[in-house]
């Protein structure tokens, strides 16, 4: 037996250390090849590290909250040394050949499985890292491994990698395996029919199938999954909610591992109760757990409740992301002189429409908010009042006016403040940018967005409403020079012809970097913005913004 040392790799480009949030596994637990160690967290991102070798934990090198610089001692794991293993098998009888297929002397797929590893592993003289799931494809397309070069971090081999070796021509071909929802769509389609011909069975055919129409796929197919990612919060919220991972359906991945957010884990924990509702099974709900509409909320406001949320006489180390939002803040309100110009718009004709599109929105699977109405509406100005979209390039003396236009969405998480970017804006249409928008939200909620989507944007929207506040001084996103606080969409007296009556109304407040932006513009801006937004039929039709 060997002890091998697994250093903290290079998980992102610049990244010096990470801080250890939290182990997953501990000394003496066997561990497999890429079974997560322990999730890191960096001014990045947080991530989980797969072990690079298989055996048993020999010594854990950190302490939980401790920062790891890249490259220091993380886990060491004792590994059977590979002479001693084929000696073993050679004497393990006279029937060598067979009982070398695997360590319980079975032949078939475990033994080419096997095989396959120990090519990745010894073929170019070095380990290849990947996850299971992307061992799996290279062996149906007979791609070897080791002579794949790695595109995810640190050289991580992923599915992309291999598909693309495999249409260079450097595998033999092979039928491409079915995706993650085909396969569970399958499975529960099967599992419905088996229930119609035998008339017994757990869940109701209907159960089942409104759940694969809502989720995409239903959870118990999902539940041969050896391996799911999820951010910290995220299985927090499934142990609160009782939920397997493993089982949650989902069409998303990271380098060809299953990822499961949170919206997933509300929408199945709910499908199971409804199924359980409707074949007369009481859900096991514990007394005084919230209702997916109470933890949606609270997770919209970035409010929702942890098992370690600080309490008073705390001190909480000031780092990671944390540390690097902070930086970009302070940055921009020393560096930018700010002015919040403020006002309020009639919306009552906006929320008509709105609550109109929703079926249509709901038929294509998209949950219409107000944003993507406001997006368009701050792109059309923006295209009228360009100095808005802009940044000053100090060091040359210029002011740059973007012709692109990509705004940031201000999204309160667990870790603070993330800004994620929806580009192209003007190109897309209303229900595009409900989609994308949410699903970039929600990535960056549970901190699975990447850096390179939270850069480049031209202007930021932030919602100050969503916890109930109206007006806002908002700092501008540096080198930005403006962004548009959203008020709460409440109704409020207004004066209409000479009487008073009630009206939704929306406040805004614009914060706009003085060198640049002067206050009328900012003020003809806002008005124009406000103009579109109480006559949202304007914002369906297509314009040319060039």
């Amino acid at each position: 037996m060997t002890v091998e040392t697994f250093d903290l790799p290079d998980v992102g480009e610049g990244v010096a250390e990470g801080e250890l949030l939290r182990w997953l596994v501990d000394v003496g637990e066997e561990v497999s090849e890429d079974q997560p160690l322990a999730e890191v967290e960096t001014d990045k991102a947080v991530v989980e590290l797969p072990s690079p070798y298989a055996g048993a934990v020999a010594e854990l090198h950190a302490e939980e909250g401790e920062m790891v610089p890249v490259g220091a001692a993380l886990v060491s794991v004792e590994v059977a040394e590979e002479g001693g293993d084929a000696d073993a098998t050679e004497g393990a009888g006279d029937d060598g050949a067979t009982e070398g297929a695997g360590d319980d002397g079975a032949t078939g797929d475990d033994g080419a499985t096997d095989d396959a590893d120990a090519t990745d592993e010894t073929s170019t003289g070095g380990r290849v890292f990947a996850p299971p799931s992307t061992r799996r494809l290279a062996r149906e397309l007979g791609v070897d491994l080791a002579r794949v070069d790695g595109s995810g971090p640190a050289g991580r081999v992923t599915d992309a990698d291999v598909r693309a070796a495999a249409e260079e021509g450097t595998a033999a071909d092979a039928p491409a395996p079915r995706s993650v929802d085909a396969t569970a769509t399958s499975v529960m389609r099967e599992r419905r029919l088996d229930a119609e011909d035998t008339g017994t069975h757990r869940e109701s055919a209907d159960a089942v199938d409104r759940a694969a129409e809502a989720a995409g796929t239903v959870g118990e197919a999902d539940a041969n999954r050896d391996r799911t990612l999820a951010a910290p919060a995220t299985r927090r919220l499934a142990d609160e909610l009782g939920v397997d991972l493993d089982a949650v359906p989902t069409d998303e991945a990271r380098d060809g591992v299953a990822f499961v957010m949170p919206a997933m884990v509300h929408e199945y924990a709910e499908r199971r109760r409804e199924a359980d509702a409707e074949t007369g099974t009481e859900a096991k709900a514990e007394a005084g757990t919230e209702t997916e509409a109470e933890t949606g909320a609270k997770a919209e406001a970035g409010t929702e409740p942890t098992s370690d949320e600080p309490r008073p006489g705390d001190r909480i180390p000031y780092r990671g992301v944390r540390r690097s939002i902070g930086e970009q803040m302070e940055r921009s309100k020393f560096t930018a002189p700010h002015v919040t110009h403020t006002d309020e718009v009639d919306v009552t004709k906006l929320v008509e429409t709105k609550r109109d599109l929703e079926p249509y929105a709901a038929e294509a699977g998209v949950d219409l908010t107000y944003l993507p109405f406001v997006m368009r509406a701050v792109v059309r100005a923006l295209a009228e009042f360009p100095r808005v979209n802009a940044e000053l390039d100090a060091e040359n003396e210029e002011i740059l006016l973007h012709d692109e236009y990509d705004l940031g969405v201000a999204t309160a998480t667990d870790a603070g403040l993330m800004v994620p970017v929806v580009e192209d804006v003007d190109a897309k249409g209303l229900l595009e940018l409900a989609e994308e928008t949410a699903t970039k939200v929600e990535r960056a909620r549970n901190r699975s967005i990447t850096r390179e989507e939270m850069q480049g944007g031209t202007f930021t929207i932030t919602n100050v409403g969503v916890i109930g506040g109206e007006y806002a001084t908002p700092i501008v996103n540096y080198p930005e020079v403006a962004i548009l606080a959203l008020g709460r969409i409440a109704e409020r007296p207004r004066v209409v012809d000479g009487e008073v009556v009630a009206r939704h109304t929306l406040p805004l407040s614009l914060s706009v970097d003085h060198r640049v932006v002067d206050g009328a513009v900012a003020a003809r801006f806002t008005n124009r913005v406000m103009e579109l937004l109480a006559s949202p039929a304007r914002l369906l039709v297509d314009e040319d913004l060039r």
